[in-house]
């Protein structure tokens, strides 16, 4: 393609706006949004989300950090709830240009994104925030244990989805098993735990396609259930709170869990 063909030659429409990534979209969005041709989760009226908040209380005025913003549908609901700030840390690069299309469709205002490396931003001490909201990110690190040690050191309250590791599961499902080929015993500030090398579906071409939503590295880590709840535990975060938990998806055994510090 020459660069005249990216030119839009229709009169401004919200369409031309998403098509600019026309066939890379996860979310339906809101509303009368609904209509136009994106994706189909409904990550902008989620439950988990609903969910957390309930247990986490009341987020009105809060300061929110969230992690891997993907396309900003919780990042929506965070501020519908009436979040005072929401500091957002997207590493993709697409999704980070997706964000701030779906901030300017739906007007988003007290939402800022940040395109880097979210481990990065927290090793730079960026201060402490009410609430810290990572979905869909833990499997996606090669350290995790690190990120959750580092989440517990800017929040107090956190709330995490996230794949984890079952070896009955994951060996009995075909699509799954390909992909962990090693563990390895590992120590994070002192928390000891295992870890599950993932690698992502190179050989479909997973990792080429322009709608990839996986981590910066070409595998990652997953932990089981019972160390991520232990290392919240570990880091201060002994409130633990779990809801979703379903051990068969296509994707591996997922759950829900906030963590707050007594």
């Amino acid at each position: 393609m020459e660069i005249i063909d990216y030119y839009v030659k229709s009169a401004p429409n919200v369409q031309n706006t998403l098509d600019i990534f026309q066939g890379e979209w996860a979310s339906k969005l809101p509303g009368d949004l609904s209509l136009l041709n994106a994706g189909q989760s409904g990550l902008f009226d989620d439950g988990r989300i609903t969910w957390a908040v309930e247990q986490l209380g009341e987020i009105k005025g809060k300061n929110i950090l969230e992690l891997g913003p993907l396309e900003a549908g919780h990042t929506y609901m965070l501020e519908k709830l009436g979040a005072a700030s929401i500091t957002a840390v997207e590493a993709s690069t697409r999704a980070y240009l997706k964000c701030l299309i779906v901030k300017e469709v739906v007007g988003l205002r007290n939402a800022h994104f940040l395109c880097g490396d979210c481990v990065e931003y927290l090793r730079l001490n960026p201060g402490k925030f009410d609430t810290c909201f990572a979905s869909g990110i833990l499997y996606h690190m090669t350290n995790p244990a690190e990120l959750i040690g580092l989440i517990a050191k800017v929040s107090d309250r956190v709330f995490i989805w996230t794949h984890y590791y079952d070896e009955n599961i994951i060996r009995s499902t075909p699509y799954l098993s390909p992909r962990f080929a090693e563990k390895t015993a590992a120590e994070y500030q002192g928390f000891k735990h295992m870890l599950y090398r993932q690698e992502y579906g190179e050989y479909k071409g997973e990792v080429k396609a322009a709608g990839f939503c996986g981590g910066s590295s070409r595998f990652s880590n997953w932990m089981s259930r019972e160390d991520i709840i232990s290392c919240l535990t570990y880091f201060g975060l002994t409130d633990i709170r779990i809801n979703f938990d379903q051990p068969h998806t296509p994707h591996g055994p997922c759950f829900a869990v906030v963590a707050m510090r007594r």
